[in-house]
């Protein structure tokens, strides 16, 4: 099972000095051989800093050298042209494969300040991907739902792009499946409930032939100190963290994390996408150095 990084764009930190922190975060996780990097995708988060996906990707590009890496796209929100001309630059710039994680998205708020309706938004998903991939294969596309006809682009991605669909519905695994897409599994995740979704998901392929791919986002807190990692956790936790419960989180030394991770790569999950948590600097980064050692623990 590989593990992976999804960068925390969020920051109470002043502009510059966070923006100096997510760097630090990248270059620490290619230290650690991390076997992907991405970026989420939210808007209008008020006070909190969020680094807005496809400008900070290509900034963080330039510390990702050939390695997978990719952003995330609360579909309905965006105009699918704008996604494809967006990924499509990235992946020229980028000398790695490119990953398009794809989600619904479900904030109210976020919605209405994009000005998008959370109506019909499984439909509106459905043709904004057709229209997407048919861009990225060159072709000319017109589209009824989205009001254009004979539209293209000329740049498109040099290599195949991986795509990764973020769901927990069962028509979302459905649709992951049929499109041949790795499922992104959700931090809400746990063991419990991991298998029947497991299964969905790869009846969904093997009906498409496609070959199932599992990626599960987990949040983590990893120190050499375990017992400071729990405390501190709890601490986390209590704030209200992200609404995840102790459950969804990783705490503890690297072979504690490891032992914790180790019944996800039994199920068949591909690979795990950690989060830090945030905490602080020091903890962010001893964390992302301290998952180089529980990838090798899990060899």
């Amino acid at each position: 099972m590989e593990l992976g990084i999804s960068l925390s764009s969020s920051s109470t930190l002043p502009g510059p000095e966070a923006a100096r922190h997510l760097l630090e975060r990248v270059r620490a996780a290619a230290d650690s051989d991390l076997a992907s990097l991405t970026l989420g995708d939210s808007h209008a988060r008020g006070p909190e800093r969020y680094f807005q996906n496809t400008p900070t990707l290509g900034r963080v590009l330039a510390e990702w050298s050939g390695r997978p890496a990719g952003c995330l796209f609360l579909v309905p929100m965006w105009s699918p042209v704008l996604i494809a001309e967006q990924a499509a630059t990235l992946a020229c710039l980028h000398d790695g494969p490119f990953i398009l994680q794809a989600a619904l998205g479900g904030d109210v708020h976020q919605y209405a300040a994009m000005g998008a309706s959370r109506a019909h938004r499984g439909a509106v998903f459905e043709e904004a991907l057709r229209v997407i991939r048919a861009l990225f294969d060159g072709e000319t596309v017109s589209s009824e739902r989205f009001g254009f006809t004979n539209v293209s682009i000329g740049l498109v991605p040099p290599r195949p792009v991986d795509w990764w669909v973020g769901t927990m519905s069962t028509p979302g695994l459905r649709r992951a499946g049929r499109m041949g897409a790795a499922w992104y599994a959700s931090p809400f995740t746990t063991l419990a409930t991991l298998p029947p979704l497991l299964s969905e998901y790869r009846e969904a392929c093997e009906r498409s032939g496609a070959s199932p791919k599992v990626m599960l986002r987990r949040d983590v807190l990893i120190l050499a100190d375990g017992d400071r990692a729990r405390r501190l956790l709890t601490e986390r936790l209590a704030s209200g963290y992200r609404g995840l419960g102790a459950e969804h989180v990783v705490a503890g030394t690297p072979a504690e994390a490891a032992e914790q991770l180790a019944p996800f790569a039994a199920l068949g999950v591909d690979q795990i996408v950690v989060r830090t948590m945030g905490i602080s600097r020091d903890t962010d980064l001893e964390t992302i150095r301290s998952v180089a050692e529980v990838k090798n623990l899990l060899t």
